[in-house]
């Protein structure tokens, strides 16, 4: 099913091919964060990776959760958006032999991730809040938060640490 294709006749078909859309981003998220976690060679963006992943599998689990919740099946569609932006990050990591600069990067890129989340959470809160789904809106408001506290946490390590030493 493509972003508008003719399967999409009501807000509650937007909203679920959405929720696929972000849980296959969330698992290919998974998926890339180890390997973060193994190229960054600051310790505290190391860290911060390997506190998000704990919470994109938490992230998982909560979609499910509300897959579960608005009745549908937890199946994913492929996400180009979420691909695009990790191909780039992997495409932009492999050109850089400075560790120091590698970490600037790797940080510009989670956080083109988590920009992308927002935008997807924020949009499905307010979604499931219009559908009358105020118990789906609470989960995936609790993801967003998540999401803004780490774009947050990533954007000042950036400013205080990382970018800083790869200048």
């Amino acid at each position: 099913m493509g972003f508008f294709s003719k399967d999409i006749h009501s807000l509650d078909d937007l909203f679920v091919h959405t929720l696929r859309d972000i849980y296959y981003a969330e698992k290919r998220i998974l998926k890339a964060l180890p390997t973060m976690v193994e190229k960054a060679s600051s310790a505290t963006l190391r860290q911060a990776f390997q506190s998000h992943l704990g919470e994109t599998e938490g992230h998982v689990r909560r979609l499910e959760e509300v897959f579960r919740m608005h009745g549908v099946e937890a199946s994913p569609v492929k996400c180009p958006a979420i691909d695009g932006i990790i191909a780039e990050a992997e495409e932009v990591a492999s050109e850089v032999a400075d560790p120091e600069v590698l970490d600037a990067a790797l940080a510009a890129a989670a956080q083109a991730v988590e920009h992308y989340e927002i935008t997807r959470y924020g949009t499905l809160v307010a979604w499931a809040k219009r559908l009358g789904r105020n118990d789906c809106a609470t989960l995936l408001q609790r993801t967003l938060d998540e999401e803004k506290a780490t774009d947050a946490k990533l954007t000042g390590l950036a400013e205080t640490q990382v970018n800083m030493r790869a200048a």
